[in-house]
């Protein structure tokens, strides 16, 4: 099904179909001391406070077309956020040319999307292991949305507003609207995977597969950066300031926490 705005499907009523976008972005942190756990969770806590991840979210709104009916957000102790946009309609009449293009979607102050009614959510999770000095910090948003556009269009955004080590991408289609003839519909886009929405830049520095199920339009991806720099997993010191036996060792630690989340399943061997 390939279509562009003059060639749309002429549909019996409302477009019923909810499309729905789960991006989960993981860090990853190696701390020597709790006091070190404790600063980077502290440091994680203000850097993706509440008010920071409802801007985020507000300008997915915006990226998507819609007006923000309610926003609810919660700051917890000791740790986490949770922030849920309401929103409704945009104000676009008709739907820009790409709405049907698999591509990366636009920056805020961009494009703006056609929508019907949606609903915009964030929560994290600072997690950390009691003996091994992994910290891990969590965000999950979900986007889900009714009518023609994707909220797909919205990750190109997302993926410039977090650092990550990983992301695990959701994307599914429910429900089933139909045309003038009463025909259902299950899907009114083209989708082949959701890399297709990953902008250039991003599938260049990580490692991508997908486990798809098209008949069921359920489409699953998972990224991995492919380069690995000890100092990026460090708080508070260097590389060079520890010993060639700590920096193997805490590399190895650090491997097996990003293939386990990457996998989903326990590779340590423990």
């Amino acid at each position: 099904m390939s279509l562009t705005p003059e060639q749309r499907i002429e549909l019996h009523g409302f477009n019923n179909l909810t499309k729905s976008l789960s991006f989960n972005m993981y860090d990853i942190c190696y701390t020597r001391t709790k006091e070190e756990r404790e600063s980077y969770l502290q440091y994680i806590d203000e850097q993706y406070n509440a008010d920071r991840l409802t801007s985020i979210l507000k300008n997915v709104a915006e990226i998507i077309g819609a007006h923000v009916l309610n926003v609810a957000k919660q700051d917890y102790e000791p740790q986490g956020a949770s922030v849920t946009l309401l929103v409704s309609e945009g104000p676009v009449a008709e739907a820009p040319e790409d709405v049907f293009e698999e591509s990366p979607g636009p920056l805020p102050g961009s494009v703006v999307i056609h929508l019907d009614k949606s609903h915009i959510t964030v929560h994290t999770y600072p997690e950390y292991h009691p003996d091994e000095g992994i910290s891990t910090f969590r965000a999950d948003i979900d986007v889900s949305t009714c009518g023609e556009i994707s909220p797909l269009k919205a990750l190109n955004y997302l993926i410039h507003s977090f650092d990550t080590d990983i992301m695990i991408i959701d994307y599914r289609v429910r429900g089933f609207t139909r045309d003038i003839h009463g025909h259902k519909l299950f899907i009114d886009h083209d989708i082949n995977s959701i890399q297709n929405y990953i902008p250039l830049e991003a599938q260049k520095i990580f490692d991508m597969i997908d486990v798809n199920i098209y008949q069921e339009n359920i489409f699953h991806t998972k990224c991995k950066l492919k380069q690995f720099d000890l100092n990026n997993y460090l708080f508070g010191y260097t590389a060079d300031e520890l010993s060639e036996k700590e920096q193997a060792d805490i590399t190895e630690k650090l491997t097996v926490e990003m293939n386990e989340i990457f996998y989903g399943k326990n590779i340590s061997g423990s």
